[in-house]
Protein backbone atom coordinates (compact mmCIF):
# COMPACT_ATOMS: atom_id res chain seq x y z
CA UNK A 1 0.00 0.00 0.00
CA UNK A 2 2.44 2.74 0.76
CA UNK A 3 5.10 1.46 -2.38
CA UNK A 4 6.27 5.30 -3.94
CA UNK A 5 9.40 6.74 -5.40
CA UNK A 6 12.09 9.19 -4.28
CA UNK A 7 14.62 10.98 -5.59
CA UNK A 8 18.19 11.94 -4.48
CA UNK A 9 19.88 14.41 -5.99
CA UNK A 10 23.93 13.74 -6.18
CA UNK A 11 27.18 14.73 -7.19
CA UNK A 12 29.10 13.32 -9.87
CA UNK A 13 31.83 11.56 -7.36
CA UNK A 14 29.24 10.44 -5.47
CA UNK A 15 27.09 8.85 -8.84
CA UNK A 16 30.42 6.65 -9.54
CA UNK A 17 30.57 5.56 -5.69
CA UNK A 18 26.90 4.86 -5.80
CA UNK A 19 27.67 2.70 -9.32
CA UNK A 20 30.58 0.90 -8.39
CA UNK A 21 32.68 -1.15 -10.73
CA UNK A 22 29.90 -2.80 -13.69
CA UNK A 23 26.95 -1.12 -11.64
CA UNK A 24 27.48 -4.00 -8.98
CA UNK A 25 27.37 -1.30 -5.87
CA UNK A 26 24.23 -0.69 -7.00
CA UNK A 27 23.14 -3.73 -7.60
CA UNK A 28 24.30 -4.85 -3.85
CA UNK A 29 22.27 -1.87 -2.38
CA UNK A 30 19.24 -2.96 -4.40
CA UNK A 31 19.29 -6.61 -3.25
CA UNK A 32 20.19 -5.71 0.33
CA UNK A 33 17.54 -3.12 0.45
CA UNK A 34 14.71 -5.58 -1.93
CA UNK A 35 13.97 -1.85 -3.29
CA UNK A 36 14.62 -0.76 -7.43
CA UNK A 37 17.18 1.82 -7.67
CA UNK A 38 18.14 3.47 -11.07
CA UNK A 39 20.71 6.01 -11.34
CA UNK A 40 20.17 8.43 -14.63
CA UNK A 41 24.24 10.18 -15.02
CA UNK A 42 23.22 12.93 -16.80
CA UNK A 43 20.84 14.18 -14.45
CA UNK A 44 23.00 13.02 -11.93
CA UNK A 45 19.37 11.65 -10.03
CA UNK A 46 18.62 8.66 -7.73
CA UNK A 47 15.78 7.20 -7.87
CA UNK A 48 14.63 4.46 -5.43
CA UNK A 49 11.24 2.52 -5.53
CA UNK A 50 10.04 0.13 -2.91
CA UNK A 51 7.77 0.18 -0.17
CA UNK A 52 8.63 2.95 3.06
CA UNK A 53 10.88 0.50 4.64
CA UNK A 54 12.67 -0.84 1.46
CA UNK A 55 13.14 3.07 -0.22
CA UNK A 56 14.19 4.32 3.57
CA UNK A 57 17.01 1.19 3.76
CA UNK A 58 18.02 2.26 0.12
CA UNK A 59 18.71 5.86 0.76
CA UNK A 60 19.77 4.88 3.85
CA UNK A 61 22.87 2.41 2.30
CA UNK A 62 23.22 4.84 -0.59
CA UNK A 63 24.19 7.65 2.14
CA UNK A 64 26.64 5.34 4.11
CA UNK A 65 28.60 4.58 0.70
CA UNK A 66 28.68 8.22 -0.53
CA UNK A 67 30.39 9.15 2.94
CA UNK A 68 32.81 6.38 2.58
CA UNK A 69 34.71 8.25 -0.41
CA UNK A 70 35.14 11.54 2.42
CA UNK A 71 35.99 9.47 5.26
CA UNK A 72 34.92 7.17 8.13
CA UNK A 73 30.67 6.86 7.85
CA UNK A 74 28.99 8.12 10.96
CA UNK A 75 26.04 5.79 11.83
CA UNK A 76 23.67 7.53 14.32
CA UNK A 77 20.60 5.38 16.59
CA UNK A 78 18.09 5.96 13.64
CA UNK A 79 19.95 3.53 11.53
CA UNK A 80 18.59 0.46 12.83
CA UNK A 81 15.21 -0.69 11.02
CA UNK A 82 15.60 -3.90 12.10
CA UNK A 83 18.36 -4.54 9.91
CA UNK A 84 21.94 -3.59 11.14
CA UNK A 85 24.45 -5.61 13.38
CA UNK A 86 27.38 -3.58 14.83
CA UNK A 87 30.21 -6.06 15.83
CA UNK A 88 33.49 -4.72 17.54
CA UNK A 89 36.51 -5.57 15.64
CA UNK A 90 39.82 -5.47 17.18
CA UNK A 91 41.95 -2.90 16.08
CA UNK A 92 45.01 -5.38 14.67
CA UNK A 93 42.30 -7.51 13.12
CA UNK A 94 41.50 -5.21 11.03
CA UNK A 95 42.88 -5.40 7.94
CA UNK A 96 42.94 -8.81 8.26
CA UNK A 97 39.43 -8.67 8.02
CA UNK A 98 39.28 -5.99 5.48
CA UNK A 99 41.59 -7.85 2.99
CA UNK A 100 43.44 -6.34 0.22
CA UNK A 101 41.38 -3.75 -1.43
CA UNK A 102 38.27 -5.02 0.83
CA UNK A 103 38.25 -8.23 -0.99
CA UNK A 104 37.37 -10.39 2.10
CA UNK A 105 34.40 -7.89 2.99
CA UNK A 106 33.29 -8.31 -0.60
CA UNK A 107 33.30 -11.99 -0.74
CA UNK A 108 31.46 -11.85 2.49
CA UNK A 109 28.76 -9.55 1.34
CA UNK A 110 28.31 -11.81 -1.86
CA UNK A 111 27.79 -14.94 0.14
CA UNK A 112 25.49 -13.16 2.42
CA UNK A 113 23.97 -10.86 0.71
CA UNK A 114 24.99 -7.85 3.03
CA UNK A 115 26.26 -4.58 2.92
CA UNK A 116 29.70 -3.81 4.80
CA UNK A 117 31.64 -1.19 6.27
CA UNK A 118 33.22 0.36 9.20
CA UNK A 119 32.02 3.37 10.80
CA UNK A 120 31.66 5.51 13.68
CA UNK A 121 28.77 5.70 15.80
CA UNK A 122 27.32 8.67 17.54
CA UNK A 123 29.23 11.76 18.05
CA UNK A 124 32.29 9.22 20.35
CA UNK A 125 34.71 9.06 17.68
CA UNK A 126 36.81 6.54 17.19
CA UNK A 127 38.17 3.58 19.77
CA UNK A 128 42.05 2.92 19.30
CA UNK A 129 41.71 -0.44 20.89
CA UNK A 130 38.07 -1.22 18.45
CA UNK A 131 36.84 -0.67 15.03
CA UNK A 132 33.10 -0.86 14.77
CA UNK A 133 32.13 -2.66 11.90
CA UNK A 134 28.41 -1.86 10.37
CA UNK A 135 26.44 -5.20 8.77
CA UNK A 136 23.16 -4.47 6.65
CA UNK A 137 21.01 -7.25 5.60
CA UNK A 138 18.60 -9.78 6.61
CA UNK A 139 18.35 -11.91 9.98
CA UNK A 140 19.99 -14.44 8.36
CA UNK A 141 22.72 -12.77 6.31
CA UNK A 142 23.80 -10.55 8.72
CA UNK A 143 24.61 -13.31 11.18
CA UNK A 144 26.11 -15.49 8.39
CA UNK A 145 28.39 -12.45 7.79
CA UNK A 146 29.08 -11.35 11.46
CA UNK A 147 30.03 -15.24 12.52
CA UNK A 148 32.21 -15.36 9.01
CA UNK A 149 34.33 -12.42 10.48
CA UNK A 150 34.51 -13.78 13.80
CA UNK A 151 36.03 -16.56 12.80
CA UNK A 152 38.69 -14.79 11.06
CA UNK A 153 39.71 -12.58 13.65
CA UNK A 154 39.47 -15.65 15.91
CA UNK A 155 42.26 -16.94 13.99
CA UNK A 156 44.83 -13.45 14.41
CA UNK A 157 43.73 -12.68 18.05
CA UNK A 158 42.96 -16.13 19.74
CA UNK A 159 40.64 -15.70 22.72
CA UNK A 160 38.74 -12.74 21.67
CA UNK A 161 35.34 -14.57 21.24
CA UNK A 162 35.14 -15.59 24.69
CA UNK A 163 34.89 -12.27 26.05
CA UNK A 164 32.16 -11.55 23.49
CA UNK A 165 30.53 -14.54 23.21
CA UNK A 166 27.17 -13.88 25.50
CA UNK A 167 26.36 -11.02 23.25
CA UNK A 168 26.74 -12.88 19.75
CA UNK A 169 24.84 -16.37 20.88
CA UNK A 170 21.60 -13.86 22.27
CA UNK A 171 21.98 -11.26 19.15
CA UNK A 172 18.71 -11.00 17.44
CA UNK A 173 16.49 -13.65 19.69
CA UNK A 174 13.43 -14.78 18.57
CA UNK A 175 13.46 -12.21 15.80
CA UNK A 176 12.37 -13.89 13.02
CA UNK A 177 8.89 -13.98 11.45
CA UNK A 178 8.34 -17.93 13.52
CA UNK A 179 9.47 -16.37 16.66
CA UNK A 180 11.99 -19.35 17.09
CA UNK A 181 15.45 -17.84 16.13
CA UNK A 182 17.84 -18.28 18.28
CA UNK A 183 21.77 -19.47 18.67
CA UNK A 184 22.78 -22.87 19.84
CA UNK A 185 26.80 -24.51 20.21
CA UNK A 186 29.21 -26.87 21.10
CA UNK A 187 32.93 -27.23 21.35
CA UNK A 188 35.23 -29.83 19.43
CA UNK A 189 38.94 -31.18 20.21
CA UNK A 190 41.47 -30.14 18.00
CA UNK A 191 41.36 -33.67 15.98
CA UNK A 192 37.36 -33.24 15.83
CA UNK A 193 37.26 -29.67 14.85
CA UNK A 194 39.28 -30.72 11.77
CA UNK A 195 36.94 -33.64 10.75
CA UNK A 196 33.80 -31.05 11.45
CA UNK A 197 35.33 -28.53 9.20
CA UNK A 198 36.07 -31.60 6.25
CA UNK A 199 38.58 -30.27 3.41
CA UNK A 200 38.74 -26.59 2.31
CA UNK A 201 35.69 -26.84 4.75
CA UNK A 202 33.00 -28.56 2.50
CA UNK A 203 31.89 -30.57 5.70
CA UNK A 204 30.85 -27.78 7.02
CA UNK A 205 29.04 -25.93 4.21
CA UNK A 206 27.28 -29.58 3.45
CA UNK A 207 25.90 -29.15 7.29
CA UNK A 208 25.18 -25.83 6.50
CA UNK A 209 23.24 -26.03 3.31
CA UNK A 210 21.13 -29.42 4.37
CA UNK A 211 20.03 -28.44 7.58
CA UNK A 212 19.33 -24.44 6.42
CA UNK A 213 20.95 -23.07 9.37
CA UNK A 214 23.77 -20.79 9.31
CA UNK A 215 26.64 -22.94 10.48
CA UNK A 216 30.31 -21.80 11.34
CA UNK A 217 33.44 -22.44 13.55
CA UNK A 218 35.02 -19.73 16.04
CA UNK A 219 38.38 -21.31 17.23
CA UNK A 220 37.05 -24.10 19.07
CA UNK A 221 33.18 -23.36 19.00
CA UNK A 222 30.59 -24.63 16.44
CA UNK A 223 27.43 -22.33 16.24
CA UNK A 224 23.97 -22.82 14.65
CA UNK A 225 21.83 -20.15 14.09
CA UNK A 226 18.88 -20.17 12.44
CA UNK A 227 14.75 -21.67 13.68
CA UNK A 228 14.61 -24.01 15.87
CA UNK A 229 13.61 -26.75 13.37
CA UNK A 230 17.09 -25.46 11.21
CA UNK A 231 18.99 -25.89 14.73
CA UNK A 232 17.68 -29.00 15.70
CA UNK A 233 18.47 -30.68 12.23
CA UNK A 234 22.20 -29.50 11.78
CA UNK A 235 23.39 -30.94 15.42
CA UNK A 236 20.96 -34.12 14.70
CA UNK A 237 23.23 -34.58 11.13
CA UNK A 238 26.27 -33.32 13.13
CA UNK A 239 26.28 -36.21 16.26
CA UNK A 240 25.44 -38.80 12.78
CA UNK A 241 28.51 -37.41 11.18
CA UNK A 242 30.75 -37.69 14.13
CA UNK A 243 29.15 -41.04 14.81
CA UNK A 244 29.82 -42.86 11.53
CA UNK A 245 33.89 -42.47 13.33
CA UNK A 246 32.46 -45.10 15.69
CA UNK A 247 30.56 -47.36 13.44
CA UNK A 248 27.48 -47.81 11.08
CA UNK A 249 24.92 -45.40 11.89
CA UNK A 250 20.84 -45.74 11.52
CA UNK A 251 18.35 -43.57 11.66
CA UNK A 252 15.75 -44.24 13.47
CA UNK A 253 11.69 -43.69 12.03
CA UNK A 254 13.16 -42.49 9.29
CA UNK A 255 9.95 -42.82 7.55
CA UNK A 256 8.20 -40.19 9.81
CA UNK A 257 10.74 -37.19 8.79
CA UNK A 258 10.16 -34.28 6.14
CA UNK A 259 13.95 -34.19 5.49
CA UNK A 260 15.25 -37.01 4.33
CA UNK A 261 14.96 -39.66 1.28
CA UNK A 262 16.13 -43.37 0.95
CA UNK A 263 17.32 -44.92 -2.41
CA UNK A 264 17.81 -49.03 -2.10
CA UNK A 265 21.35 -49.57 -3.74
CA UNK A 266 22.22 -52.59 -5.35
CA UNK A 267 24.92 -54.34 -3.05
CA UNK A 268 26.76 -54.60 -6.17
CA UNK A 269 26.46 -50.79 -6.83
CA UNK A 270 27.27 -49.88 -3.58
CA UNK A 271 31.63 -49.14 -4.37
CA UNK A 272 30.45 -47.36 -7.94
CA UNK A 273 28.13 -44.86 -6.03
CA UNK A 274 30.48 -43.94 -3.46
CA UNK A 275 33.47 -43.35 -5.65
CA UNK A 276 36.94 -43.66 -4.62
CA UNK A 277 37.56 -41.97 -1.07
CA UNK A 278 33.76 -41.15 -1.18
CA UNK A 279 34.58 -38.94 -4.47
CA UNK A 280 31.63 -39.96 -5.99
CA UNK A 281 28.48 -39.38 -2.94
CA UNK A 282 31.23 -35.86 -2.36
CA UNK A 283 30.16 -34.62 -5.76
CA UNK A 284 26.66 -35.33 -5.34
CA UNK A 285 26.23 -33.84 -1.63
CA UNK A 286 28.50 -30.44 -3.13
CA UNK A 287 25.83 -30.49 -6.41
CA UNK A 288 22.40 -30.37 -4.39
CA UNK A 289 23.44 -29.00 -1.20
CA UNK A 290 22.45 -32.52 0.67
CA UNK A 291 24.40 -34.82 3.45
CA UNK A 292 24.33 -38.26 2.08
CA UNK A 293 25.48 -41.56 4.04
CA UNK A 294 24.88 -45.38 3.96
CA UNK A 295 22.70 -46.45 7.18
CA UNK A 296 22.97 -50.10 9.10
CA UNK A 297 21.18 -51.69 11.51
CA UNK A 298 23.88 -52.82 14.10
CA UNK A 299 21.87 -56.68 14.06
CA UNK A 300 22.48 -56.20 9.98
CA UNK A 301 25.90 -57.70 9.82
CA UNK A 302 27.94 -54.85 7.86
CA UNK A 303 24.66 -53.76 6.17
CA UNK A 304 24.18 -56.05 3.73
CA UNK A 305 20.40 -56.71 3.65
CA UNK A 306 20.63 -59.32 0.99
CA UNK A 307 20.30 -57.58 -2.06
CA UNK A 308 20.86 -53.64 -1.09
CA UNK A 309 21.78 -51.23 1.57
CA UNK A 310 19.96 -48.09 2.21
CA UNK A 311 21.40 -44.87 1.10
CA UNK A 312 19.51 -41.92 3.10
CA UNK A 313 19.63 -38.38 1.59
CA UNK A 314 18.98 -35.52 3.92
CA UNK A 315 18.33 -31.59 2.56
CA UNK A 316 15.96 -29.86 1.30
CA UNK A 317 12.97 -31.41 -0.94
CA UNK A 318 14.45 -30.08 -4.34
CA UNK A 319 18.24 -31.29 -3.70
CA UNK A 320 16.84 -34.58 -2.06
CA UNK A 321 15.10 -35.19 -5.37
CA UNK A 322 18.01 -34.05 -7.33
CA UNK A 323 20.50 -36.15 -5.46
CA UNK A 324 18.01 -39.30 -5.20
CA UNK A 325 17.72 -39.09 -9.21
CA UNK A 326 21.29 -38.69 -9.99
CA UNK A 327 21.87 -41.71 -7.82
CA UNK A 328 19.13 -43.78 -9.81
CA UNK A 329 20.59 -42.58 -12.86
CA UNK A 330 24.41 -44.07 -11.85
CA UNK A 331 22.49 -46.96 -10.72
CA UNK A 332 20.94 -47.62 -13.76
CA UNK A 333 23.92 -47.29 -16.05
CA UNK A 334 25.93 -49.99 -13.66
CA UNK A 335 22.49 -52.39 -13.29
CA UNK A 336 19.90 -51.53 -16.34
CA UNK A 337 16.00 -52.47 -15.45
CA UNK A 338 16.93 -51.87 -11.53
CA UNK A 339 14.42 -48.22 -11.59
CA UNK A 340 12.70 -49.18 -15.29
CA UNK A 341 11.45 -52.81 -15.50
CA UNK A 342 7.58 -51.74 -15.73
CA UNK A 343 7.81 -48.24 -15.58
CA UNK A 344 5.74 -46.23 -17.90
CA UNK A 345 5.46 -42.57 -18.49
CA UNK A 346 3.21 -40.30 -15.89
CA UNK A 347 2.38 -36.46 -15.70
CA UNK A 348 1.29 -34.76 -12.22
CA UNK A 349 -1.47 -32.00 -12.32
CA UNK A 350 -0.25 -31.10 -8.90
CA UNK A 351 1.30 -27.08 -9.10
CA UNK A 352 3.26 -28.11 -6.12
CA UNK A 353 6.62 -29.55 -6.66
CA UNK A 354 6.20 -32.97 -8.08
CA UNK A 355 7.95 -35.53 -11.05
CA UNK A 356 6.69 -36.21 -14.10
CA UNK A 357 8.34 -38.61 -16.69
CA UNK A 358 8.59 -38.95 -20.69
CA UNK A 359 9.85 -41.75 -21.92
CA UNK A 360 12.75 -40.91 -25.00
CA UNK A 361 13.38 -43.38 -28.09
CA UNK A 362 16.66 -45.07 -27.87
CA UNK A 363 17.92 -43.26 -31.27
CA UNK A 364 16.92 -39.64 -29.53
CA UNK A 365 18.60 -40.09 -26.29
CA UNK A 366 21.92 -39.20 -27.24
CA UNK A 367 20.97 -35.90 -28.43
CA UNK A 368 18.76 -34.77 -25.90
CA UNK A 369 21.92 -35.71 -23.14
CA UNK A 370 23.96 -34.60 -25.58
CA UNK A 371 28.17 -34.39 -25.19
CA UNK A 372 29.18 -34.98 -21.97
CA UNK A 373 25.56 -33.81 -20.50
CA UNK A 374 25.65 -30.47 -21.95
CA UNK A 375 22.35 -30.29 -23.40
CA UNK A 376 20.49 -31.97 -20.54
CA UNK A 377 21.80 -29.19 -18.12
CA UNK A 378 21.00 -26.36 -20.53
CA UNK A 379 17.77 -27.68 -20.72
CA UNK A 380 17.72 -27.91 -16.75
CA UNK A 381 18.94 -24.57 -15.93
CA UNK A 382 17.09 -22.37 -18.69
CA UNK A 383 13.75 -24.76 -17.26
CA UNK A 384 14.10 -23.80 -13.75
CA UNK A 385 13.74 -27.54 -13.46
CA UNK A 386 15.28 -30.94 -12.57
CA UNK A 387 15.83 -32.83 -15.47
CA UNK A 388 17.54 -36.44 -15.26
CA UNK A 389 17.71 -39.15 -17.48
CA UNK A 390 17.50 -42.81 -15.60
CA UNK A 391 17.52 -45.40 -18.60
CA UNK A 392 15.67 -43.91 -21.44
CA UNK A 393 13.02 -42.00 -19.37
CA UNK A 394 13.46 -38.04 -18.50
CA UNK A 395 12.39 -37.52 -14.98
CA UNK A 396 11.38 -33.92 -14.97
CA UNK A 397 11.15 -32.42 -11.13
CA UNK A 398 9.72 -29.08 -10.20
CA UNK A 399 6.50 -26.82 -10.14
CA UNK A 400 3.66 -27.73 -12.58
CA UNK A 401 5.07 -24.94 -14.68
CA UNK A 402 8.84 -25.63 -14.65
CA UNK A 403 8.00 -29.33 -15.94
CA UNK A 404 5.66 -28.13 -18.27
CA UNK A 405 8.26 -25.70 -19.33
CA UNK A 406 11.50 -28.42 -19.48
CA UNK A 407 9.19 -30.95 -21.28
CA UNK A 408 8.20 -28.15 -24.17
CA UNK A 409 11.76 -27.52 -24.76
CA UNK A 410 12.43 -31.34 -24.96
CA UNK A 411 10.09 -31.45 -27.94
CA UNK A 412 11.25 -28.19 -29.74
CA UNK A 413 14.69 -29.99 -29.51
CA UNK A 414 13.66 -33.04 -30.90
CA UNK A 415 11.34 -31.29 -33.56
CA UNK A 416 15.21 -29.47 -34.63
CA UNK A 417 16.69 -33.02 -35.42
CA UNK A 418 13.82 -33.06 -38.00
CA UNK A 419 13.83 -29.92 -39.49
CA UNK A 420 12.56 -26.10 -38.64
CA UNK A 421 10.94 -25.38 -35.68
CA UNK A 422 7.48 -23.24 -35.94
CA UNK A 423 6.37 -21.18 -32.75
CA UNK A 424 3.75 -19.08 -33.93
CA UNK A 425 3.41 -16.44 -30.77
CA UNK A 426 5.71 -16.06 -27.87
CA UNK A 427 4.35 -12.66 -27.01
CA UNK A 428 2.63 -13.94 -23.96
CA UNK A 429 5.37 -15.91 -22.25
CA UNK A 430 7.42 -14.37 -18.85
CA UNK A 431 10.57 -16.75 -20.43
CA UNK A 432 11.42 -15.57 -23.45
CA UNK A 433 12.68 -12.85 -25.34
CA UNK A 434 12.61 -12.39 -29.32
CA UNK A 435 14.86 -11.19 -31.40
CA UNK A 436 15.15 -10.29 -35.45
CA UNK A 437 18.27 -10.93 -36.86
CA UNK A 438 19.21 -8.88 -40.17
CA UNK A 439 19.09 -11.22 -43.30
CA UNK A 440 23.09 -11.43 -43.74
CA UNK A 441 23.79 -11.40 -40.35
CA UNK A 442 22.29 -14.98 -39.47
CA UNK A 443 24.98 -17.24 -40.30
CA UNK A 444 27.53 -15.18 -38.46
CA UNK A 445 25.44 -15.34 -35.06
CA UNK A 446 24.66 -18.98 -35.54
CA UNK A 447 27.89 -19.89 -36.41
CA UNK A 448 29.31 -23.23 -37.97
CA UNK A 449 26.33 -25.67 -37.01
CA UNK A 450 24.96 -23.85 -34.58
CA UNK A 451 28.31 -23.32 -32.72
CA UNK A 452 28.01 -19.69 -31.65
CA UNK A 453 24.76 -20.20 -30.30
CA UNK A 454 26.10 -23.22 -28.17
CA UNK A 455 28.66 -20.96 -26.91
CA UNK A 456 26.68 -18.01 -25.87
CA UNK A 457 24.13 -20.72 -24.42
CA UNK A 458 26.58 -22.21 -22.07
CA UNK A 459 27.96 -18.71 -20.85
CA UNK A 460 24.90 -17.46 -20.18
CA UNK A 461 22.88 -20.02 -19.30
CA UNK A 462 19.85 -19.59 -21.69
CA UNK A 463 18.54 -21.97 -23.96
CA UNK A 464 18.21 -20.09 -27.47
CA UNK A 465 17.64 -21.58 -31.43
CA UNK A 466 16.03 -20.01 -34.96
CA UNK A 467 12.57 -20.76 -35.05
CA UNK A 468 9.81 -19.29 -37.92
CA UNK A 469 6.72 -17.48 -36.76
CA UNK A 470 3.02 -17.61 -37.49
CA UNK A 471 4.15 -15.90 -41.15
CA UNK A 472 7.12 -18.26 -41.89
CA UNK A 473 9.59 -15.58 -40.86
CA UNK A 474 12.99 -17.02 -39.03
CA UNK A 475 14.34 -15.20 -35.71
CA UNK A 476 16.29 -15.83 -32.96
CA UNK A 477 13.98 -17.01 -29.74
CA UNK A 478 16.23 -16.81 -26.20
CA UNK A 479 14.67 -19.19 -22.88
CA UNK A 480 15.20 -19.10 -19.75
CA UNK A 481 13.54 -18.16 -16.33
CA UNK A 482 16.41 -15.85 -15.17
CA UNK A 483 15.73 -12.33 -17.19
CA UNK A 484 18.56 -11.16 -16.23
CA UNK A 485 20.28 -7.74 -15.44
CA UNK A 486 22.12 -5.08 -16.78
CA UNK A 487 25.40 -5.99 -14.96
CA UNK A 488 24.45 -10.03 -15.05
CA UNK A 489 26.93 -12.38 -16.80
CA UNK A 490 23.55 -15.08 -16.89
CA UNK A 491 20.33 -14.79 -18.00
CA UNK A 492 18.38 -13.56 -21.25
CA UNK A 493 19.73 -9.97 -21.25
CA UNK A 494 23.04 -11.36 -20.65
CA UNK A 495 22.72 -13.06 -23.92
CA UNK A 496 20.95 -10.36 -25.85
CA UNK A 497 24.18 -8.38 -25.27
CA UNK A 498 26.28 -11.23 -26.64
CA UNK A 499 23.75 -11.60 -29.76
CA UNK A 500 24.00 -7.75 -30.36
CA UNK A 501 27.61 -7.70 -29.98
CA UNK A 502 28.07 -10.22 -32.90
CA UNK A 503 25.35 -8.48 -35.44
CA UNK A 504 26.82 -5.34 -34.23
CA UNK A 505 30.14 -6.70 -35.48
CA UNK A 506 29.13 -8.40 -39.15
CA UNK A 507 27.77 -5.14 -39.95
CA UNK A 508 30.79 -2.84 -39.08
CA UNK A 509 33.10 -6.17 -40.76
CA UNK A 510 30.71 -5.87 -44.11
CA UNK A 511 30.58 -1.53 -43.86
CA UNK A 512 34.60 -1.92 -43.65
CA UNK A 513 34.77 -3.99 -47.00
CA UNK A 514 32.40 -2.06 -48.84
CA UNK A 515 34.51 1.15 -48.09
CA UNK A 516 37.56 -0.66 -49.05
CA UNK A 517 35.99 -1.34 -52.32
CA UNK A 518 38.57 -0.61 -55.58
CA UNK A 519 36.85 1.60 -57.22
CA UNK A 520 38.31 1.07 -60.98
CA UNK A 521 37.79 -2.01 -61.77
CA UNK A 522 41.88 -2.83 -62.22
CA UNK A 523 41.99 -2.79 -58.76
CA UNK A 524 42.15 -6.33 -56.60
CA UNK A 525 39.44 -6.45 -53.98
CA UNK A 526 41.53 -7.38 -50.76
CA UNK A 527 41.01 -10.56 -48.95
CA UNK A 528 38.13 -10.64 -46.69
CA UNK A 529 39.18 -10.63 -43.13
CA UNK A 530 38.81 -13.73 -40.72
CA UNK A 531 37.40 -13.60 -37.28
CA UNK A 532 39.27 -11.97 -33.77
CA UNK A 533 40.74 -14.97 -32.16
CA UNK A 534 39.05 -13.70 -29.30
CA UNK A 535 35.77 -15.19 -30.51
CA UNK A 536 37.01 -18.72 -30.20
CA UNK A 537 35.74 -20.06 -32.56
CA UNK A 538 37.45 -22.36 -36.06
CA UNK A 539 37.66 -19.41 -39.02
CA UNK A 540 35.05 -19.91 -41.86
CA UNK A 541 36.56 -21.58 -44.57
CA UNK A 542 37.57 -19.63 -47.44
CA UNK A 543 39.71 -19.87 -50.18
CA UNK A 544 42.98 -18.43 -49.95
CA UNK A 545 44.45 -15.31 -51.16
CA UNK A 546 45.43 -14.89 -54.83
CA UNK A 547 48.79 -14.31 -54.77
CA UNK A 548 50.46 -11.86 -57.81
CA UNK A 549 52.06 -14.12 -60.34
CA UNK A 550 55.59 -13.49 -60.76
CA UNK A 551 56.15 -11.94 -64.50
CA UNK A 552 56.69 -14.11 -67.15
CA UNK A 553 60.29 -14.94 -68.02
CA UNK A 554 61.59 -16.66 -71.49
CA UNK A 555 63.94 -19.45 -70.18
CA UNK A 556 67.24 -17.29 -71.16
CA UNK A 557 66.45 -14.70 -69.39
CA UNK A 558 66.17 -16.53 -66.21
CA UNK A 559 69.35 -17.84 -67.27
CA UNK A 560 71.01 -14.63 -67.97
CA UNK A 561 69.95 -13.26 -64.60
CA UNK A 562 72.02 -15.87 -62.61
CA UNK A 563 74.60 -14.54 -64.59
CA UNK A 564 74.95 -10.90 -62.60
CA UNK A 565 74.70 -9.44 -66.61
CA UNK A 566 72.89 -5.64 -66.16
CA UNK A 567 71.26 -5.80 -69.72
CA UNK A 568 68.92 -8.81 -68.46
CA UNK A 569 66.95 -8.20 -71.47
CA UNK A 570 68.20 -10.68 -73.80
CA UNK A 571 65.03 -12.87 -75.00
CA UNK A 572 62.57 -10.31 -73.64
CA UNK A 573 59.23 -9.87 -75.46
CA UNK A 574 59.24 -6.14 -75.63
CA UNK A 575 55.21 -6.18 -77.31
CA UNK A 576 54.79 -6.75 -73.08
CA UNK A 577 55.67 -3.11 -72.12
CA UNK A 578 57.06 -4.13 -68.36
CA UNK A 579 59.01 -2.96 -66.81
CA UNK A 580 62.54 -4.49 -66.03
CA UNK A 581 62.47 -6.69 -62.34
CA UNK A 582 64.59 -5.18 -60.00
CA UNK A 583 67.65 -5.94 -59.36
Amino acid sequence: DDYGVETIKITDDDAAFVLGKGGKTKEKISRVSEAEIELFERDLILEIRGTKVQRRRAKKYCEGVMAQRTGPVNVTEDYDDDDLTMLQVPQETVGFVTGRAGNFLRTIEEEWGTLMFFCEVGKGGRNKDYEKLAIFGSIRGRRGAELKVLSAVETKAPGYFERIRDDVVNRDRGKDPEGTWGTDTMTFQDDELSYALGKQGGTRKKLERSSGAVVQYVGHVALFSGTRAERRRAKEYMKWLFGQLEGPVYVDNWEDRNDCTVVHVPSDCIGYITGSRRATLGRMEEEWGTLMFFMTKDSSKGGRQGWSEQLIIFGDERGRRGAELKCMNEIEKKAPGTFTRGLKEKTSDSRHFDTDRLAIKEDELSYVIGKEAATQKKLEKAAGAILQFVGRFAFIAGSLKERRRCAEFIGWLLQQMRGAVTIPDVSRREDCTEMHIPMNCKGWVTGNRGSELRRMEQETGVYMFMALDGRGEERLLIFSTDSGSKTSPQGRMAAERLVNELVQEKLRDDGQRADSRPRSGSRRRSPPRGRSDSRRRSPPRRSPPRRSSPPRRSPSYQRGRGGGGGGGGRGRDDSRYRSPPRR
